[in-house]
């Protein structure tokens, strides 16, 4: 009996490594075509922010790229805004009545600070990947282990 319940755990947990590994491997095939269908690439030569170097000229294609495009981001956006947020800008905004500068740098920082958080999503979609397919090699490597010990209990 307890072969038998061994038997069908070890079939269920292979199974299901199985699915997790194919399904992690579909979503990041899924994240990166998304990404490609963007066109996005990198500026080419140095006018990357520091640490950034390394993906000039490419283009983005990778959960990886994707953060590093919205870090390129938000160095850009920084930069325009003097380091303020755009609930910062946004309350000046609100202080200083209709002021036009004022009201094209909240755009530039909340379209900045949106399309952060799109790649960020991307990034994060890419690394839920990476773990469904860790997830799915751990149930195939117990459901084996649970398979070699119902074939030693014969």
């Amino acid at each position: 009996m307890l072969s038998l319940v061994l038997s069908l755990l070890a079939l269920v947990l292979i199974l299901a490594g199985l699915v997790m590994i194919a399904q992690g491997w579909a979503g990041r095939r899924d994240v990166g075509r998304e990404l490609a269908r963007q066109h996005i690439s990198f500026p080419a030569g140095d006018r990357l922010p520091a640490g950034l170097a390394r993906f000039a000229g490419a283009d983005v294609r990778t959960g990886v790229q994707a953060r590093a495009y919205s870090e390129m981001i938000a160095a850009n956006v920084a930069k325009a805004t003097g380091g303020r947020s755009y609930a910062e800008i946004a309350d000046e905004c609100m202080r200083a009545g209709h002021d036009e500068k004022l009201a094209r740098l909240r755009e530039t920082a909340f379209m900045g600070q949106s399309l952060r958080g799109a790649l960020l999503g991307a990034y994060q979609a890419w690394q839920v990947t990476l773990l469904v397919m860790g997830l799915g090699a751990l149930f195939l490597t117990v459901g084996a282990a649970f398979l070699a010990v119902t074939l030693q209990l014969g």
